[in-house]
């Protein structure tokens, strides 16, 4: 049973008090941002992700997705109406937005400055400062061919952010009223429409450019209402699996061989599993190790995943000046990887926090 930490708050700064955390789930949500990073890394190796180690790593947003769903129900569907959809959009815009900004800042410095390769030629500071404008503003603007028309063109993975923005719009203003009856009525319809995507475009890769976009809907839509429907439904499932076990089962999805039937164990391991794997560690129990790696690999999640990107640039720039194979290759990559966690805790601890910190100070003054 799901329970809350809030009985009865007094005062409109009580109400904005955060919630207790699923500890395990935030470890889970960590796994699958490395997972992420080095699908990135390999996707200029194996541009056929169905030769790829970490080919099915972009599963990971469908994820995302249903943790948030699961997340935002389970902190907001029994106090949003107190707070206020306002108040709730300050929550989520402090929550979110520090990095989306960070992550547009260091894709701004990464595209300049790459030292394997100048920025393409044709840009000039008006278009390239548009560019940064819209990528801090999460306003998709996507036009560089030779960036794929990416949504976000200078942090690529802020397409997830887009999408999650408009699930929590959605969400504030109708999903929350929804009976749970009707959500499950939605969460069909969107396994549907998802279905039909899948099978149409053969795989469930697509929301980040401008050629998918209708994918992208399709994506958060299943996903954030399946999370909302197993905390809605009470799915949690008690388990002795721990954060060792889920990893395994979460790393079985994302590390998963392609097969010629890729539109259909991607749809199985959108649609079912990764509800599941949150019933699951819903419900399970950690023991002090691993509550001490998942209090870290979630707090890293966030601030790994947007800032990673600009140096898979990099990497890929420098790959196919390089050609590195083997144990060089397999070196860089594994370096790489580690030099980005530690980054993305610097982030943490010396940007997004300390801000999160003020702004959430100063809201809870005005609300006193």
């Amino acid at each position: 049973m799901v329970t809350g930490t809030l009985t009865s708050p007094k005062t409109a700064a009580d109400l904005l008090k955060s919630r207790q955390h699923f500890e395990l789930l935030d470890g889970l949500r960590g796994v699958a941002a490395l997972v992420v990073v080095v699908f990135h890394f390999l996707e200029f190796v194996y541009p056929d992700y169905s030769n790829s180690p970490a080919g099915h790593g972009f599963l990971a947003v469908d994820f995302f997705f249903c943790l948030s769903g699961f997340v935002i129900a389970y902190a907001y569907d029994d106090r949003i109406g107190k707070i206020g959809v306002k108040e709730f959009f300050k929550s989520r815009l402090i929550r979110l937005h520090p990095l989306v900004m960070f992550g547009a800042v260091l894709g701004l410095i990464t595209y300049l400055f790459d030292p394997f390769a100048a920025p393409p030629a044709g840009y000039g500071i008006g278009q390239v400062a548009v560019i940064f404008i819209t990528c801090m503003l999460l306003i998709p603007y996507p036009f560089m061919e030779e960036r794929f028309n990416n949504l976000f063109l200078l942090n690529a993975p802020a397409w997830s952010l887009f999408w999650e923005y408009i699930a929590n719009i959605v969400y504030a203003l109708i999903l929350c009223k929804l009976p749970r009856r009707i959500l499950l009525l939605v969460g069909i319809a969107a396994a549907v429409w998802l279905s039909y995507v899948a099978y149409s475009a053969g795989n469930l890769l697509g929301g980040w450019g401008s050629a998918s976009i209708p994918d992208g809907i399709a994506r958060v839509s299943f996903s954030f209402t399946a999370g909302m429907l197993v905390y809605r439904y009470n799915f949690i499932i008690k388990n002795k699996l721990g954060f060792l076990g889920l990893t395994i089962l979460l790393l079985a999805a994302l590390l998963m061989p392609g097969t010629k039937l890729n539109w259909l164990t991607e749809l199985v391991a959108v649609v079912v599993y990764f509800p599941l794997l949150v019933a699951l560690g819903a419900g399970s129990q950690l023991n002090d190790r691993a509550r001490g790696i998942c209090a870290f690999s979630g707090k890293i999640s966030y601030p790994l995943y947007m800032t990673h990107y600009g140096f898979i640039w990099i990497f890929g720039h420098y790959y196919n000046e390089h050609k590195p194979g083997g144990t060089e290759l397999f070196q860089v990559i594994a370096l790489s990887t580690l030099a980005l966690i530690g980054l993305a805790y610097l982030v943490l601890k010396l940007y997004d926090e300390p801000l999160r910190k003020y702004l959430t100070g100063k809201r809870k003054k005005i609300a006193s």
